[in-house]
């Protein structure tokens, strides 16, 4: 069982345990000394940030424990947590280190690893690395004189990544004529994402794009869609597109301002690439949590759908055993690995755009091609983690709603990977019932933690 690491790094409060600048120097002293293998070369790891406050003193701490270890940095400054795994591969460094709670608040803060090749790392991977900290085995092992490692800048990094990303839509097609509102969550990608979709020959109506060390996600971004669904009536736009704090995941809003979620996007390009005869296996990868109404879409295009556990990561575990080139998440998430080898919500986003303009239809008209079930979702803090059908009662209560819903819905329910969290999602016909049943087994929950 992996102590420091959950489904997405290394993540807490920032200056609390474990996302301390001591325990960041021991994360960069452990990964140096496992990415550096052994070979008698001078051995490089990228470090990039979003837009935190505390990131720069983790990111100094981590510098000052890989540098010890006698690796080089290679210091991008704030990027979206795609753009350095690019960077990463690109620049052939041996390893890419992101320092971002992604779509959390600003007093939260993150680390995470990508290896060689721009993905992130397995479990085992990360548990040697806790093993090493834990173990104390590298603390006497100290490179002196030349052997130690030196920082550098690397100032046009985010010129490459922009590059990158426009050569990711058709070379046939543009954005001109087309007003785009776009939330950058005052995040990472407040430079980078306007860029692009500017010099593509959109019109970009920016949000999110003035950091200040405390507002990245806050009432903005992806996880406020109300922000862009608003704006985008006000200015009549085309297309309205939310991007989270680290960009790896993308909400987007049609010419309505209604929303149009990962499972819709997923949909639209997954159909599409069928229709190309792009998408491998004819298969796409989606976690438990994506709607039903996904897989019957794609049946009626000709695909399937495999499942994994939520997290893009055994997502794109899964796409990588199997041979696949799409997957994703209902939260935005979405994996094209054609073009980069984790969620890009600017990718993303340009992938859908692209279809806008082939096919010469509104997002409206292209989301029209699936219709969800009702879904609802129920969250409740936790003070621990512990099997929650160990509880007679919430677990009465799941086999209760479950025959209920029979063959017409579902029951999931599970632990946030990244916060002290109970998430009871249940899909069925009638939004009213299913909303009950959901906040009953929550409230169930909220008494076994000492709440009323």
């Amino acid at each position: 069982m992996k102590k420091l690491f959950g489904t997405d790094g290394v993540r807490g409060v920032a200056n609390v345990y474990p996302m301390t600048t001591e325990m960041a120097m021991q994360l960069g002293r452990a990964a140096a000394y496992i990415f550096k293998g052994g070979r008698k070369r001078r051995h490089r790891i990228v470090i990039g940030k979003d837009t935190r406050l505390s990131g720069y003193m983790l990111e100094n701490a981590l510098v000052a424990g890989i540098c010890s270890m006698g690796v080089d940095v290679l210091q991008v400054g704030p990027l979206p947590t795609p753009g350095i795994a690019n960077i990463t591969s690109s620049m052939r460094a041996d390893a890419g280190v992101v320092i971002s709670a992604s779509h959390n608040a600003f007093q939260d803060n993150g680390i995470k690893f990508f290896s060689a090749d721009g993905f992130k790392l397995p479990d085992e991977l990360e548990l040697k690395i806790e093993k090493l900290i834990e173990s104390k085995r590298i603390d006497e092992l100290r490179p002196t004189a030349t052997e130690v490692g030196k920082a550098y800048r690397i100032e046009d990094a985010a010129g490459r990544y922009i590059v990158f990303l426009k050569n990711t839509f058709p070379q046939t097609l543009d954005l001109s004529g087309m007003k785009i509102v776009l939330d950058c969550a005052n995040g990472a990608a407040y430079k980078v994402a306007p860029a692009v979709f500017e010099e593509l020959g959109a019109e970009v109506i920016p949000y999110g794009v003035s950091p200040n060390g405390t507002n990245i996600n806050a009432a903005c971004g992806s996880t406020c869609p109300s922000v862009i669904s608003e704006a985008v009536k006000k200015h009549r736009a085309d297309i309205g597109i939310a991007l989270d704090g680290d960009a790896d995941r993308v909400i987007v809003c049609d010419e309505f301002g209604n929303e149009v979620d990962g499972d819709h996007i997923m949909a639209i390009c997954a159909c599409d690439m069928l229709k190309h005869k792009l998408l491998k296996k004819k298969t796409l990868v989606a976690t438990v949590m994506s709607n039903m109404g996904l897989d019957i879409a794609l049946r009626k295009c000709g695909g399937k759908i495999i499942k994994t556990g939520v997290g893009d990561r055994y997502v794109v575990e899964a796409m990588r055993a199997g041979g696949y080139n799409l997957g994703g998440e209902q939260s935005g998430h979405m994996i094209f690995l054609d073009y980069n080898t984790t969620g890009d919500g600017i990718l993303s986003a340009l992938q859908l755009l692209a279809v806008m303009r082939r096919e010469e239809k509104t997002l409206s008209e292209l989301a029209e091609i699936m219709i969800p079930l009702p879904q609802v979702l129920c969250n409740t803090r936790v003070r621990e983690k512990v099997d929650i059908m160990s509880y007679e009662d919430v677990a009465a209560k799941v086999r209760d709603v479950e025959s209920k819903l029979a063959n017409e819905g579902r029951v999931l329910i599970r632990y946030s990977g990244t916060e002290p969290l109970l998430r009871v999602m249940i899909e069925g016909q009638d939004k009213y019932e299913i909303t009950t049943w959901a906040n009953e087994i929550c409230d169930l929950v909220k008494k076994h933690n000492g709440e009323k």
